[in-house]
């Protein structure tokens, strides 16, 4: 693809979606960055973005499907079109799974999962009808591996991981491409104290210093992790017009990023494949 493409990123405002943002812009692109509102409106703390070239426009992912479908024909109206929807919003909401309730856990699913469901499913009319299209899911090398206090943020993750393959081959007739990204650690703002929520309703004894652990190892983890989010958003954006370092690729339905991403996604496999190969014998004796 070397034609200018209209890139539709939520949760714009800092880290992964910033840096890609940027890097839309960088190579030629339009790009229409999204926020929802808090203390200041979405169109201000998207101002730096909207100076850089991009159009901006208020997008809560965890609003109902009605306003959704609303704010997706707000934004297709923008440019005429959304070639590539890159759901990247979502936060991380730290807590051990005996502490927590099912209002916290269907929050953060709603956040990190079902919200990017529900906006996808709004796209989808208008880029059937053109047949073509791209959706991109931001998914996390989390989803490969266990950590305390990650069962929500994780199972919100592992939802899409399990979901999203199942629309990739129900929406390839039409002409659309799906992606699922993801990435390892990068050096965001993400893991900055008070970034990450530790808001478990029910917490236990037995659990706190598991739960100092985590995080004490979350603060660390600020400021000194190894990828560099520009360097994400560049591959990207590359991976999905098959341009630059990425030429002649054929964009995959996972792309991992970050070489600790590759060590993560690959222990598991081996670890599966190793589990395979001592219970076949077992486990597959069960035909009439």
């Amino acid at each position: 693809m070397t034609e200018q493409l209209t890139w539709l990123v939520t949760g714009c405002t800092s880290g992964m979606g910033e840096s890609l943002v940027h890097a839309i812009l960088a190579k030629g692109d339009r790009v229409i960055a999204t926020a929802r509102g808090r203390e200041k409106s979405a169109v201000e703390r998207l101002a730096p973005l909207k100076e850089a070239g991009a159009a901006v426009m208020e997008l809560d992912v965890t609003a109902s499907e009605s306003v959704i479908k609303e704010k997706a024909e707000e934004a297709w109206s923008i440019y005429g079109k959304v070639d590539i929807l890159v759901n990247n919003a979502g936060y991380i909401d730290g807590g051990i799974f005996e502490e927590i309730d099912e209002e916290f856990l269907t929050c953060v699913l709603r956040n990190n999962a079902i919200g990017p469901l529900n906006l996808t499913r709004a796209f989808l009319p208008y880029m059937r009808s053109r047949g073509t299209g791209t959706l991109l899911f931001m998914s996390s090398v989390g989803a490969y591996f266990g950590t305390p206090g990650a069962s929500a943020y994780i199972g919100a993750k592992g939802l899409l991981e399990g979901i999203v393959p199942n629309i990739a081959v129900e929406v390839a007739p039409f002409g659309l491409r799906t992606s699922i990204l993801t990435p390892g650690f990068f050096n965001t703002k993400v893991f900055t104290p008070g970034n990450i929520h530790w808001r478990a309703p029910n917490p236990l004894p037995d659990y706190a210093e598991m739960n100092k652990v985590a995080q004490d190892q979350c603060n660390a983890f600020d400021g000194h992790l190894p990828g560099d989010p520009r360097k994400a958003g560049d591959i990207i954006v590359d991976a999905v017009k098959g341009t630059g370092q990425c030429e002649g690729m054929e964009l995959p339905l996972w792309l991992p990023l970050g070489s600790d991403a590759f060590e993560f996604i690959r222990g598991n496999v081996q670890a599966k494949l190793k589990i395979c190969d001592e219970w076949e014998d077992i486990g597959s004796a069960t035909n009439f």
